[in-house]
């Protein structure tokens, strides 16, 4: 049976491979370990191997994870699961990056509570591209709106745009929402000269490749490193 670490080192070959097909550097997309519903022994295999991102979607298990990897003082941490108001103190605290945001309550929450000696705090915008209804994100025709608003908050970075496709077998079905997604973060950054306006988070196990092909610099891998999730405590 392949071990995590076999599982991971696949997936940085996949990742290298589909930037190369792409024409792209390998060296411009991250891998983001999405360890939710996995032990903090699993996360500290890949930390041996050179994975320093990991993106968690349940906030007491992330927090659980932390405490018992904090002499891992390099890990960056991701949030990536829906945010509800009464936790975004604990995000705002403990995590560098949070890719799930929608919503203005949210945005200002994070701000109002992030310490300000840990610099801004990283945020990806999640846009609800397929417009399907059991999914968070806002709207195309609302982003700017949101983007705008993380502009004027004082402890928060825009980094760029999240988005979880529908499931598509095809990788040319699997390209067009990323293509949208793309499409819609050069807009952006034409629209607000936005420096820092960089990341295209998308992307998972079963259409990481599509995403490449598409200027995703982030991709959230979970199962083809950890397996499947076990039980959540």
């Amino acid at each position: 049976m392949p071990t995590i670490t076999d599982n991971l080192h696949q997936v940085y070959r996949q990742i290298h491979d589909a930037a190369v097909q792409a024409g792209r550097d390998p060296a411009d997309i991250r891998l983001l370990a999405v360890s939710k519903g996995q032990p903090a022994d699993a996360l500290r295999t890949c930390y041996r191997e050179g994975q320093r991102h990991f993106g968690e979607n349940y906030l007491q298990e992330a927090l659980d994870k932390q405490q018992a990897l904090q002499d891992l003082a390099d890990i960056c941490w991701h949030f990536i699961g829906p945010i509800q108001t009464n936790k975004t103190r604990k995000i705002a605290e403990q995590f560098d990056w949070v890719h799930s945001v929608d919503r203005p309550r949210v945005l200002e929450r994070l701000s109002a509570q992030r310490p300000t000696e840990k610099g801004p705090l990283n945020i990806c915008i999640q846009v609800n591209i397929d417009d399907e209804q059991s999914k968070a994100g806002v709207c195309p025709s609302e982003l700017e709106a949101l983007a705008r608003m993380v502009m004027t908050l004082p402890n928060l970075r825009l980094r760029g745009l999240m988005a979880i496709p529908r499931n598509q077998d095809n990788i040319a079905q699997q390209r067009q929402p990323f293509a949208v997604l793309a499409k819609l973060l050069r807009e952006l950054q034409h629209s607000t000269h936005l420096p820092t306006l960089d990341t295209l988070s998308m992307g998972m196990s079963n259409d990481l490749q599509a995403a490449i092909m598409e200027g995703a610099t982030i991709v959230r891998i979970g199962t083809a490193i950890f397996g499947p999730r076990l039980a959540r405590p």
